[in-house]
């Protein structure tokens, strides 16, 4: 009888706890974690507001003209509401983690909404205007969570573990600058009195963002999540919820794929090329009058960020607008390409790659060749048709007017042709030409 008993509570603790945490976390399920934009970014804080730290971490963000978002514990706004009023003066946005420090896995779902609806009262009450935007303790969310309207959940996509002293300023600093990205939600915490926490690690986080806000200040704009929000759902408007999720599913698989095949970025700044050294599989190819590239040549083979791609798609007014977008890329990266192939000229026989995109390329020194016919051929045509099915928002009109156009085909261009073109001025092209002979 207790057996039974346990297997059912076990059940709908599934049910209710860990299964929407599950989708949430790798779906990203009825949650926003993220944005798909290059050059924004949000700085969120969590546990406050207290009374040691947050009047400095105003005073930071103020100094650095820095909009952020904070989820406040209700029950400490009841006792800080001045830092309440500063926060939404200064021009922050003001979001609900709860009425205390507690997770909704271990409160009915009942409690839970009373909670965030004291704590919204408390808020409205100093500022005059109801927040709605929600994060809840630890992230553990509830099958509540995805049945509540009144507020809208957020968690975040780069966490440091800043409430542990042993992480130290260092160590912040470190993780942010190797993780962060565009459209990245950076979670903090202005307060260490929260369990799990230690109570003087918020002062190694303002020490942290002390040096970090002036150098990410010159690379993204800072923004507070409801911006954030509405640059997403600017991408996403064209796409149909099927859409959305068969889009998010396949960006996810892109990043994974980059990472088992060991793709290299060109540039982190502007990560639109990644690149793999690899040997050449196919049929003879004329790259110039002069030179071929044959079976067991070493190439560097191309590929584009489909992530950034779609954001660039999606983001732009037309298909010009795009096109300069495209063009100003190439000739960001194929200059630094350029340089990184210097060192394996000798070894390293042309750049290679296959795509739709092919229209333009000869201008920027690629040879256009047919692919030639066989499974690969049909492989990679059915690849990239449904990529653009999936990923552009009108990818079904365009596969059925533009149908005879979207072949894919292969780009080349030899190592040397690419660094004569694209090579610093400081190179000598007679050395190059000396050692690629």
């Amino acid at each position: 009888m207790y057996v039974t008993w346990f297997w059912v509570l076990l059940a709908l603790f599934l049910i209710y706890a860990v299964i929407p945490r599950m989708l949430t976390l790798f779906f990203q399920f009825h949650v926003f974690k993220k944005a798909h934009t290059r050059k924004e970014i949000a700085l969120t804080f969590d546990d406050g507001p207290d009374p040691r730290f947050t009047p400095r971490l105003l005073d930071l963000l103020k100094k650095y003209n820095v909009k952020a978002t904070f989820f406040i514990v209700g029950e400490k706004v009841e006792k800080h509401p001045d830092l309440i009023r500063q926060m939404h003066q200064e021009g922050h946005l003001i979001g609900i983690h709860h009425y205390v420090h507690q997770s909704n896995w271990f409160m009915s779902p009942k409690r839970s909404l009373q909670y965030l609806r004291r704590t919204a009262d408390i808020v409205e009450n100093i500022i005059g205007i109801r927040p709605i935007y929600y994060r809840p303790p630890w992230g553990l969310n509830t099958l509540f969570d995805f049945t509540q309207k009144e507020f809208k959940m957020v968690l975040w996509s780069l966490m440091v573990g800043d409430w542990w002293s042993f992480i130290g300023k260092k160590g912040i600093e470190w993780q942010i600058r190797k993780r962060i990205k565009g459209g990245s939600v950076i979670i903090l915490h202005d307060s260490g009195d929260t369990v799990g926490a230690n109570a003087t690690a918020p002062h190694q986080m303002l020490e942290a963002l002390e040096r970090l806000l002036p150098e990410l200040s010159a690379k993204y704009q800072f923004v507070k999540i409801d911006q954030l929000i509405h640059l997403e759902q600017r991408i996403y408007k064209h796409l149909s919820w099927g859409q959305r999720i068969v889009s998010r599913l396949w960006l996810k698989w892109e990043r994974i794929f980059r990472k088992l095949d060991q793709l290299e970025t060109i540039d982190e700044e502007n990560q639109f090329l990644y690149f793999k050294q690899r040997k050449y599989l196919g049929k003879t190819i004329q790259l110039n009058k002069d030179e071929q590239l044959q079976h067991g040549d070493q190439i560097i083979e191309i590929h584009l960020n489909n992530e950034l791609l779609f954001e660039m798609t999606s983001q732009s007014k037309s298909e010009v607008q795009l096109a300069i977008q495209l063009i100003r890329s190439m000739n960001q990266l194929l200059p630094k390409l350029a340089q990184k192939i210097v060192p394996q000229l000798k070894e390293v026989k042309a750049l290679y790659g296959v795509t739709m995109i092919y229209r333009g390329t000869k201008q920027f020194g690629f040879t256009v060749i047919e692919l030639p016919k066989g499974i690969f051929s049909w492989l990679t045509r059915f690849y990239l048709r449904l990529l653009l099915l999936v990923l552009h928002p009108d990818g079904s009109n365009r596969l059925k007017t533009k149908n005879e156009r979207l072949q894919p085909k292969i780009i080349a261009m030899s190592s040397h042709d690419l660094i004569k073109k694209y090579g610093k001025e400081s190179v000598k092209l007679g050395k190059i030409e000396e050692n690629h002979a």
